[in-house]
């Protein structure tokens, strides 16, 4: 019973900091944890669960059933991401033992964790895993799956990997707004219902936001080591001082939409609860006044309880509505 409360603690540990602590046995879930960086999977279950709930608080009608297969497929595909990331970032020479990615979370080569060829297998099989999904979802739904579905792949794949390397040139964090928005919350949404309207495309901006503006804080603080390998980020582009003002205008604009999509009645008024989220906004806004911020906003999570609230409560609406 104690080895198993240690190795839970480990993989909380590992949740928490994408890291293994000092001196804990590295336990195969905890190797896996940290290979697939599963610390950062709650942005890709927020988008799912922020598209389940905006199906559910609409009204229309839901398959749960789909709805799960989404959310699944959507982590096993984050998981393929990162791991994609790995090896690309390897094989381009990006990725060594001196380099920030490498000293801040193993790198499962270059650490020893694994060799290339089974990060090549692991890549295999979870992609395989997400076009079973994915064959699924196409039957049940049509094409329209498909095209949600290889939007992101291609996004995934080509973030780093070469020709193309979308972070190289400015278009990584354009990559990962369009993933974690519209595609993730507004294809989660048409496999729960079927259906798509305009407005879940609006709905789905203020996370993109989010998840945008904390790749933007992590690229800031890379700018220097990014510069010297050719990794053109946008804030790299921009340069320190106006990469952090466009950080905190997203995050600024987070509010508003949230807001306007609620007092239009897009969305159920409970969403309101963002602004119990400002005075955090404010602390952040003065750390990205700074360089090298190190906190990252948190109002996703306010978010996430408006809309379960709207889900749980449907028949609540603003007095104007």
């Amino acid at each position: 019973m104690s080895t198993f409360t240690s190795r839970l603690a480990t993989w909380r540990y590992v949740m928490n900091t994408a890291n293994l602590p000092a001196g804990a046995e590295r336990d195969p879930i905890a190797k896996w944890l940290v290979v697939t960086r599963a610390a950062v999977f709650t942005m890709t279950l927020t988008s799912g669960l922020i598209g389940g709930l905006l199906a559910v608080g609409s009204g229309s009608a839901v398959n749960y059933g789909y709805l799960a297969l989404a959310i699944i497929g959507l982590v096993v595909a984050h998981a393929a991401n990162n791991m994609i990331n790995h090896y690309f970032d390897m094989e381009v020479g990006i990725d060594t033992d001196d380099y920030v990615r490498a000293l801040y979370a193993p790198h499962p080569v270059l650490s020893g964790w694994l060799t290339k060829a089974q990060l090549r297998n692991a890549i295999l099989i979870a992609n395989a895993i997400d076009l079973a999904i994915l064959l699924v979802l196409v039957w049940a739904r049509g094409p329209w799956v498909a095209g949600f579905a290889f939007a992101g792949l291609f996004i995934s794949v080509f973030y780093v990997a070469p020709p193309i390397s979308l972070k190289k040139r400015g278009l990584g964090e354009p990559g990962v707004f369009l993933t974690w928005g519209p595609l993730m919350i507004g294809g989660t949404y048409f496999v729960a219902t079927g259906t798509l309207p305009g407005w879940v495309w609006v709905a789905s901006l203020p996370y993109a936001i989010l998840v945008t503006t904390v790749l933007f804080g992590k690229h800031i603080d890379k700018i220097s080591a990014d510069s010297k390998m050719g990794i053109h980020t946008l804030p790299v582009i921009l340069g320190d001082r106006p990469a952090r003002l466009v950080a905190q205008v997203l995050m600024v604009a987070f509010y508003p939409i949230v807001i306007g999509a609620a007092l239009i009645g897009w969305i159920g008024p409970f969403v309101l609860i963002v602004v119990l989220g400002l005075p955090r906004l404010w602390q952040v806004l003065q750390q990205f006044s700074a360089p090298k911020p190190e906190v990252a906003p948190r109002a996703g999570g306010l978010l996430l309880v408006g809309l379960l609230l709207n889900a749980l409560l449907p028949g609540v609406h603003l007095p104007w509505i």
